[in-house]
């Protein structure tokens, strides 16, 4: 099996990882009582779909 010969740095390390960010989430509202949520998912205040 192939094993690295060197240690990656802190620096390039960080440069590969630039696109493990958390993304926010949109939001939409809910068509039954007005209140926001995430798509797809059950109104948290009404519990409508």
């Amino acid at each position: 099996m192939a094993v690295p010969k060197r240690r990656n740095s802190k620096t390039r390390a960080a440069k590969r990882r630039t696109h493990y960010k958390i993304r926010l989430s949109s939001v939409v509202k809910c068509k039954h009582c007005g209140a926001y949520k995430r798509p797809h998912r059950a109104c948290p205040s009404c519990g409508e779909y």
